[in-house]
């Protein structure tokens, strides 16, 4: 009876520190970042995304530095035709991305990083970039990324 007392007491002991992890990272944080709180917004940024006559797909701002720790809130209009997305993340992370939006164009996103917006429509989001890097905030849809619907982001 002791033996077992001692097994199960060790495999509790065992199980309770494999829960607990190391302590040092959050599941919800990216490597770009994690969602941000609106009291802890620094400055907003507002994100146009349109089509132009000659085809290309654009955002306005096309490029942006930021500073590491620093909390915005983007405002993104669609002033286009078409339904555009905005997704922040790294460049490998939208390549994978983008590939599942080829297999899947209609896919739904439910990401704290990325919005669909219909033409006309509005969205935000609030995002706090805690590590230095080079992300970037992209259409995935099928063709909009090669049209030039991406931007680069620094953040130091």
């Amino acid at each position: 009876m002791k033996t077992l007392s001692l097994i199960v007491a060790s495999l509790v002991t065992a199980g309770a520190a494999f829960a607990a992890g190391t302590g040092n990272h959050s599941h919800d944080e990216m490597e770009v970042g994690q969602p941000g709180i609106a009291a802890d917004v620094t400055r907003t940024i507002t994100v146009r995304m349109y089509e132009t006559e000659d085809g290309e797909y654009l955002y306005e701002p096309r490029d942006l530095a930021i500073a590491a720790g620093e909390t915005i809130r983007f405002e993104i209009v669609n002033e286009g035709e078409n339904p555009h997305e905005f997704v922040l993340d790294t460049m490998p992370k939208n390549a994978e991305h983008m590939e599942l939006m080829a297999k899947f164009p209609e896919m739904e996103h439910d990401d704290p990083n990325a919005v669909r917006l219909e033409p006309g429509e509005k969205g935000s989001i609030i995002w706090t970039f805690s590590n230095a890097g080079t992300f970037e905030f992209a259409c995935l849809m099928p063709g909009h990324y090669e049209a030039g619907m991406r931007s680069p982001v620094a953040v130091n």
